[in-house]
């Protein structure tokens, strides 16, 4: 066998014996909108450290019906379960004709402490009404969502939205004179009381930080926020839940009905916390159909 062929022999013989990865592209996450053209109000000092941001989701053509939902995923206010709690409900909500903002505040072990979330949510909600037009959203149809401490963020929302907190940073440009009033609450398994014994912990501690008293806990409490200008306001939650304790959502439903706010409550007897959709449980994989149900009656889908 001539030389030449032998050697190709050869090759092909150690290229077939020798298994080749291919690695596939990941896909590409959805598009993020900075909060803020530059850095964020306190993060001069510090102008590498993380963002905040919205992920945005934005539902097929003709499906989209111009609602538009702020999501604020759970994590004690230390973290952002930005999968159950952010991602999964953000394709639930474009499935629904919805358009879809996953919120990345900041959070107390980056150092960042009230009123840094405060500001955050606000900024997120009056930035996607600032771009209604832009993402084809009814300006009125501007809803808030949130999972455990994200919920007791999106309970601020709801009931803070007319406190102009400010920290060091840039000027306040066209979208600060925007309405942070969100049009709808939906609290999920929601952090309320920062005081004993129904408070979570952690939650008081990374969002008060140093600044830690009764008085800033007391006034951080929703429930006791709840005024007539709250908006209606839906609310999940297990009997179950050892980490938040129902008297949370109890209490702020309480509050609504004293301030005349229409709201709904739903308390699933079964279920730990921090189960999202919880799209697997026999027993409340069904709420988000409440939820559904809801939002029709508030004509949330409906201009």
């Amino acid at each position: 066998m001539p030389r030449r062929t032998l050697l190709i022999l050869l090759l092909l013989s150690f290229l077939t014996a020798v298994p080749v990865n291919v690695t596939a592209a990941e896909p590409a996450g959805p598009p993020q909108l900075p909060l803020w053209s530059g850095p964020a109000p306190k993060a001069a000092a510090a102008p590498d450290e993380p963002q905040p941001f919205l992920d945005l989701y934005v539902p097929e053509k003709d499906r989209a019906n111009g609602s538009a939902l702020v999501i604020c995923p759970g994590g004690g206010y230390g973290g952002l379960a930005v999968g159950h709690e952010g991602a999964d409900v953000a394709a639930w909500a474009t499935k629904l004709g919805t358009t879809a903002f996953v919120l990345h505040y900041r959070l107390g072990r980056q150092g960042h402490h009230y009123p840094t979330q405060l500001i955050d949510v606000q900024r997120a909600i009056r930035l996607v009404r600032s771009k209604a037009a832009e993402f084809a959203i009814d300006p009125h149809r501007i809803a808030i969502m949130g999972f455990s401490a994200g919920g007791h963020l999106a309970s601020m929302a709801a009931t803070l939205f007319n406190e102009q907190a400010t920290l060091p940073g840039p000027e306040p440009d066209a979208v600060d004179a925007v309405s942070g009033r969100p049009d709808l609450a939906i609290l999920c398994y929601p952090v309320i009381s920062m005081h004993a014994p129904h408070a979570h912990r952690g939650s008081r501690k990374n969002l008060l930080g140093p600044a830690d008293n009764d008085a800033l806990a007391e006034q951080l409490s929703t429930d006791r926020r709840v005024t007539a200008e709250t908006p209606p306001t839906f609310i999940f939650q297990t009997n179950e839940d050892a980490g938040v304790p129902a008297e949370n959502a109890v209490g702020f439903y309480l509050a609504c009905r004293k301030a005349g706010v229409p709201a709904e409550l739903h308390v699933y007897q079964p279920g730990r916390h921090g189960l999202g959709l919880a799209p697997t449980h026999p027993h409340l994989a069904s709420w988000p159909d409440r939820l559904q149900d809801w939002l029709e009656l508030q004509q949330f889908f409906k201009p």
